[in-house]
């Protein structure tokens, strides 16, 4: 049976421009992925609600108000027989970093310059491309992936 997961993500940028990153080792073994703070939509929660829910989490700051939807992005892992689909917001926010991630997942929650995001997500196609694509000016894009590690369509 197929594997459908509902994931949200949360562009968050501070005065000078800088996009908010969390540093995840989800094996606990020491190998730390970049990604924009957010995760999966759980039973019963509205994406908004997983919204909020994942950024408090993962990051300690209250989202006070979430602005658009940047893009959607939808990753079709044959190997592992599971459709995600990520919708990415930007919303805007209050209070400090203070990660408590409830997992253990999230090492480090820090915000890098557009340049800085390129470095850390460069390898990971369906994260790197669609925020990329974002921080210069593209709006409302939807990008398809037929894997993690291929490169993908951009509608």
């Amino acid at each position: 049976m197929r594997r459908e997961i509902l994931v949200v993500a949360a562009i968050l940028l501070d005065r000078q421009g800088r996009v908010l990153l969390v540093g995840n080792d989800w094996g606990r073994r020491g190998q730390v992925r970049y990604t924009l703070p957010g995760g999966t939509v759980e039973a019963g929660e509205t994406a908004l609600e997983a919204l909020v829910r994942e950024v408090r989490e993962e990051t300690g700051l209250r989202v006070k108000a979430i602005e658009h939807l940047a893009y959607v992005v939808q990753v079709e892992d044959r190997r592992k027989n599971e459709r995600t689909l990520a919708m990415a917001f930007r919303a805007s926010y209050e209070g400090l970093l203070n990660p408590k991630d409830p997992d253990g997942h999230i090492v480090e929650a820090r915000f890098y310059a557009p340049e800085e995001v390129e470095a850390r997500l460069k390898g990971h196609l369906p994260l790197f491309e669609p925020l990329m694509g974002y921080l210069k000016g593209e709006r409302g894009r939807f990008y398809a992936y037929g894997g993690w590690g291929v490169p993908g369509v951009r509608v």
